[in-house]
């Protein structure tokens, strides 16, 4: 949902967009610790609620979001790290925001398993990367280390999940909901 805001409102506020993927699951396993509980043993009046408040955040945005069954809580679980690792030859690239859209798309809208290699070389090609390329970058050391970087990076600047911003270098705002709020402190 915030990819869906972020680039048009640092446009409008001409406010420099610096994307730094991590992933979010060592996040979760290091400082977020009640999110496997809760994906684990789901309360179920609140994942409905989760699930509805979704739809209308969606519905808000023009955009489609379903329950992936390749998900936390769901069926399956989810590694992104090889669409992570992906996103930094698309940032070399210039291909950025092209390529999050195609995963985000896939994964929310398609309900595709955005870790099946072959969906994520459907989607270099679909944005104009070079697949070999692509797959030899997926699993480069320098690649690790950059996701790896930015995971540990994340928490040290007190992060717990995601979308997480930082006005001025420092100013936190967690989530689709703060972008309000994230727009007042980039104006000041």
């Amino acid at each position: 949902m915030a990819y869906t805001q972020i680039e048009k409102l640092c446009q409008e506020s001409d406010a420099a967009l610096i994307w730094k993927p991590f992933y979010v699951a060592a996040v979760f396993r290091e400082v977020n610790h009640n999110i496997k509980d809760m994906r684990s043993n789901p309360i179920a009046h609140k994942l409905a609620y989760y699930q509805s408040d979704m739809q209308r955040w969606a519905s808000r945005l023009g955009i489609k979001i379903a329950r992936p069954p390749v998900y936390g809580g769901g069926s399956l679980p989810l590694n992104s790290a090889a669409a992570l690792r992906g996103s930094f030859l698309a940032m070399d690239q210039g291909k950025i925001s092209e390529y999050a859209g195609a995963v985000f798309r896939a994964y929310w809208e398609n309900l595709e398993d955005v870790s099946d290699r072959a969906v994520l070389v459907r989607i270099a090609i679909e944005v104009g990367i070079d697949p070999v390329t692509f797959v030899s970058q997926l699993e480069a050391s320098e690649t690790r280390e950059r996701l790896a970087e930015n995971t540990n990076e994340i928490m040290q600047r007190g992060g717990f999940g995601t979308p997480t911003f930082f006005v001025n270098g420092s100013e936190m705002y967690f989530g689709n909901d703060r972008l309000d709020l994230l727009k007042e402190a980039i104006r000041v």
